[in-house]
């Protein structure tokens, strides 16, 4: 039986010494530390933590939306009065009243720049290394449109920039995040489209994550693994990314109905509770999902979302544990 892998979804704890200074150097000594901590705690696939897209002047936010609005051309930070008007008459966003910017023009890439983010992780590291990168229909869903047709025509724009500058991205794995989906399965013909389109552009394995949100550390959105199973065979990935832990494993079941050629990365670690879970809790997790859905299936075991809500400490004693846990499972095995 091949090995199951460990990794993280992506985002780590801001080191305390990078608020206030996130010079070039600072930014160095604070990935090379998250490097470090994943590999003593034995994970198989590194992440770079996601520092890089920490905004000081937005410490609440892990930079997984604003990264991307402030840099692509075509959208607008700041809000006019008549914007307000707008937005409210609309309803555009589906999380909140004021989205992540205002898209104006054609998105262009702007200062966005994957391929140099990458670059400067993978000489950090000589360990297998995931990139992450925010997908087309959460970025749709989190602006407001006033330059395009329609959502799905701003999606696929989208699409088009991550498309070419991942083309140019030579990780390990390359995971798109889809935060938002779950909560809008009416979205999921033009969403996949969108999204494979980036896929079929990313050089090796190819990723997605899903989830129901993490922020403040409370669940976004509301909705069924089932309703997405149809939009979930039509993705070209090679694995996928889900949240389980937190929600229970109920649903698990309906993966039965997944394409076999796509494999299973299935949340373990609950990261919206701060107690560390067990070895042994770990190693029955893993042990449902192999005999509910037969040996072979899972690929990867990995929190349900990004750690940067937790603190260190916890994080980190998690990241053992998930080890831990796996090791335990294939050990009874």
């Amino acid at each position: 039986m091949s090995r199951i892998k460990t990794t993280t979804v992506g985002s780590y704890p801001v080191p305390t010494w990078m608020v206030g200074s996130t010079s070039r150097l600072v930014l160095r000594d604070a990935v090379m530390a998250v490097l470090k901590t994943q590999e003593l705690a034995g994970l198989d696939m590194m992440t770079d933590g996601e520092l890089m897209r920490f905004d000081p002047s937005n410490p609440e936010s892990n930079g997984m939306v604003d990264y991307f609005a402030s840099r692509l051309d075509g959208i607008r930070n700041e809000f006019t009065l008549s914007d307000f008007g707008r937005i409210h008459a609309g309803r555009t966003s589906g999380y909140r009243l004021l989205t992540a910017g205002v898209v104006t023009e054609k998105i262009q890439p702007g200062t966005l720049n994957l391929p140099s983010d990458f670059e400067f992780v993978r000489a950090l590291t000589k360990s297998p290394l995931k990139f992450t990168c925010t997908g087309p229909h959460m970025l749709s869903r989190v602006l407001t449109n006033f330059y395009y047709k329609d959502v799905p025509d701003l999606a696929m724009a989208i699409a088009e920039v991550l498309r070419h500058q991942l083309e140019l991205v030579e990780a390990d794995t390359v995971q798109i995040d889809e935060a938002g989906i779950v909560g809008y399965p009416q979205d999921a013909s033009w969403a996949a489209e969108a999204i494979n389109h980036v896929l079929d552009g990313v050089l090796n394995e190819k990723a997605v994550h899903l989830c129901f949100g993490n922020y403040g550390g409370q669940p976004q959105l509301r909705g069924f693994w089932r309703d997405l199973i149809p939009f979930l065979n039509s993705l070209r990935a090679d694995h996928l990314v889900l949240e389980f832990a937190r929600r229970g494993f109920d649903e698990l079941e309906v993966f039965s109905d997944l394409d076999p050629k796509i494999a299973l990365g299935i949340g373990v670690i609950d990261i919206k509770d701060n107690e560390v879970e067990t070895p042994d809790l770990i190693a029955s997790r893993i042990e449902h999902v192999v005999k509910t859905l037969g040996p072979g299936r899972l690929q990867y075991v990995h929190p349900d979302c990004g750690f940067w809500m937790l603190q260190r400490s916890v994080a980190d004693r998690k990241m053992r544990a998930l080890v831990e846990g796996r090791d335990l499972f294939e050990g009874r095995v």
